[in-house]
């Protein structure tokens, strides 16, 4: 099986390509470096890796074909990139998708990573409720807030996926994500931007949203649900769910980080970000029904793991 990652130097991209390895694939990444980083842990890898810019067509063009599978998981996300720069969001996350969509060929089987974010603005405005299925309603607030723009790329995403793949006649998978974090993970996610603070010992320490609950899912669950869903025909032209339903409250998340940091600061409990839910978890039932999936890691296990991650690292 020959498997193109695209955006394979970041994050998640990094981490299914080691699983993908597991597999016995051959892979090969794609990424512009952007957020995606040229490290060690990239190098042990050991495959080949292609420097690029998907918003150019030409780009594509100058891939090679004959792929059974590509994983799509180019794009600017963070709250922080998201908000400094929403047309930039727009602009690659809408662009590099439509030129991989032009470029496909019809025997590759595609992966769409998409994101929670497309239901969120529902759930702030209570017509979704929490855990949340695949059948809940998108919708987006307010358009011209600048946090907005990811969801709407997105969603955007998943849409050119479905109508493109029923034109073109390619097999799909689209899998939402929900808060993934783990080792590698930078610090735009909440538990790698607790880690970094606590090893700075930051004093007193900021928690914004303390009464916020999130479901978070730890890299290598993720990363295994993607490879299962892949591996499952039945899981084809579906929108999937990825993460896990155990919901943890922000407060116990910071006392978890702050435990593993063996540091006991003064809380600074501040006001959640502009349009942060309250709520966030999937509801599992489709995924575990396609294959049987379970994540594996606790929370407390995958912040120990991922703090040592961080401790080493800075």
């Amino acid at each position: 099986m020959r498997a193109l990652v695209l955006g394979g130097a970041g994050f998640i991209g990094l981490h299914l390509t080691r699983r993908l390895l597991e597999t016995g694939r051959s892979v090969t990444i794609v990424d512009d470096f952007s957020r995606g980083r040229r490290d060690v842990e990239l190098a042990r890898l050991d495959v080949p890796v292609v420097h690029a810019d998907l918003t150019r067509r030409e780009a594509y063009e100058e891939l090679p074909h004959g792929w059974d599978e590509v994983y799509m998981l180019v794009a600017v996300l963070g709250v922080r990139n998201v908000v400094n720069d929403p047309a930039r969001v727009l602009r690659v996350n809408t662009v590099a998708v439509m030129n991989l969509l032009d470029w496909i060929e019809p025997d590759a089987l595609l992966f769409f990573a998409s994101t929670s974010e497309t239901y969120a603005g529902g759930v702030n405005a209570g017509v979704v409720g929490v855990p949340t299925p695949e059948t809940a309603p998108l919708m987006v607030e307010d358009v011209t807030a600048p946090r907005s723009t990811y969801a709407i790329s997105k969603m955007w995403g998943e849409a050119a996926v479905v109508h493109t793949a029923r034109e073109k006649g390619f097999p799909f998978v689209i899998g939402r994500f929900h808060n993934v974090y783990g080792p590698r993970g930078g610090t735009d996610h909440v538990i790698g931007e607790m880690s970094a603070r606590a090893i700075r010992r930051e004093n007193p320490f900021r928690v914004w949203g303390a009464d916020q609950a999130r479901a978070f899912c730890y890299v290598d669950d993720a990363t295994e649900a993607v490879v299962r869903l892949m591996g499952t025909d039945a899981a084809f032209g579906e929108i999937v769910h990825i993460g896990t339903d155990t919901e943890t409250i922000i407060a116990d998340l910071a006392k978890l980080v702050l435990r593993e940091a063996d540091f006991a600061p003064e809380l600074q409990v501040l006001p959640a970000p502009p349009g942060a839910v309250a709520r966030r978890a999937p509801d599992l039932t489709k995924l575990r029904a396609l294959t049987g999936f379970e994540p594996r890691v606790p929370l407390e296990e995958g912040v120990r793991r991922t703090f040592a991650w961080y401790r080493d690292s800075m």
